[in-house]
């Protein structure tokens, strides 16, 4: 049997993907996994059972992913999951951006109880917010994932030209897109694009990467969308940008104190992937994940470990999670040199390894952990 903790209210698709073989619930005791959406784990006490993590959805800030690798525990993400929601609220807001519909839409508000008056006050006051049509515009994409190439594929079929920054993306991926993408560095994006929409994920290089600075490399009038995070718009320089001018909107799906009010800002309450369909699918895929890595060892999106594709059948079936280190390899490899192995297989991603050995017979499998440089072993079959 094998115990899943739930989080969070995960869809109920998502739940019914397990059989008879596990329990699931909110109060397990010793949970194999965890199922999480939006809970924060940095305080969580992880038990000593915990053998992995699975995200419904694409981001992992709420997981301590590094003390989870050394623990050995497989941290798992759902990406392009609910990428076609978060296309979706990308498209709505490209014209959210151009034609002031939030601003017109409190306006028209204002008008209750005008009576017979609304008709001509409409008209009236209508020219206050006037704005650009999206076709023949241009979209900057900073990041061509799962959700950036969707974007790509509506905003061209609406008229628009696009260019893209995104340095990981691969040539066989870059031959893939299905319309016209004009790859390009940043300073070239910045200063063509009309409106910029941002995928990127959050770290180092991408905190604060619209400031003060890249903004005098933009088009004066620039609209700005963000559905990736937060921080990667330094709050206060987009502030001032749409005070003086430099930026026409910013869209954001992360709004912040500073932020609302401000003439400009279109503040979305972290609507993106919150549709049913993208809960039902994000909690499937994670699910489905879990499975995969509890009963056979597989690995599929995970953030912390290498994917590993495994044979179908095996007798026995050990998974160590290891340092990537030559000497630690041996080490562990030398524990199975006794036994009639059928298959070794071995990754490494972020400075750990996955070895997953199929052999006939056993071993002792407290001595394989106490190697320096494991963090966990487990058994299968």
């Amino acid at each position: 049997m094998y115990k899943i903790l739930t989080l969070n209210k995960i869809s109920k698709f998502g739940i019914a993907r397990f059989d008879e073989k596990y329990t699931v619930g909110e109060d397990i005791a010793d949970p194999d996994a965890v199922m999480v959406r939006s809970a924060s784990m940095h305080e969580m006490e992880l038990p000593a059972s915990l053998a992995a993590i699975a995200r419904a959805g694409a981001g992992v800030n709420n997981i301590p992913v590094e003390l989870c690798s050394q623990k050995g525990i497989a941290v798992f993400n759902t990406p392009g999951a609910n990428a076609n929601a978060v296309k979706e609220l990308v498209i709505c807001s490209l014209l959210l951006a151009s034609r002031k519909i939030a601003d017109s839409l409190d306006w028209c508000k204002t008008l209750k109880g005008k009576g017979d008056e609304v008709g001509k006050l409409v008209e009236k006051g209508k020219s206050s917010f006037e704005g650009p049509e999206i076709a023949g515009k241009t979209l900057g994409i900073i990041g061509l994932g799962a959700i950036g190439v969707l974007v790509a594929e509506a905003a061209f079929a609406l008229g628009m030209k696009i260019i893209a920054f995104d340095p990981y993306l691969s040539e066989t991926a870059a031959a893939n897109l299905k319309v016209p993408v004009t790859m390009a560095g940043l300073d070239e994006l910045y200063a063509q694009a009309d409106y910029i929409s941002l995928h990127a994920p959050l770290n180092d290089k991408t905190r604060g990467m619209i400031n003060a600075e890249t903004f005098t490399k933009m088009k004066d009038g620039v609209r700005i969308l963000n559905f990736a995070r937060g921080e990667l718009v330094a709050s206060a320089d987009m502030v001032a940008a749409l005070e003086n001018g430099k930026a026409s909107a910013y869209v954001t799906d992360f709004p912040t104190d500073e932020q609302i009010g401000v003439k400009g800002v279109v503040a979305i309450p972290h609507l993106g992937a919150s549709t049913p369909e993208s809960e039902d699918n994000c909690a499937v895929m994670a699910a489905d994940e879990l499975i995969a890595y509890l009963e056979r060892g597989e690995i599929k999106n995970s953030v912390n470990l290498p994917d590993t594709k495994l044979p179908d059948t095996f007798k026995k079936r050990f998974c160590i999670i290891h340092a990537d280190d030559k000497a630690v390899q041996e080490s562990v490899a030398s524990f199975f040199t006794c036994l009639l192995v059928t298959s070794m297989v071995t990754g490494a991603k972020k400075g750990w390894a996955y070895t997953v050995v199929d052999a006939d017979g056993d071993i002792c499998l407290a001595d394989l952990e106490a190697i320096e440089g494991v963090a966990k072993v487990r058994a299968l079959g």
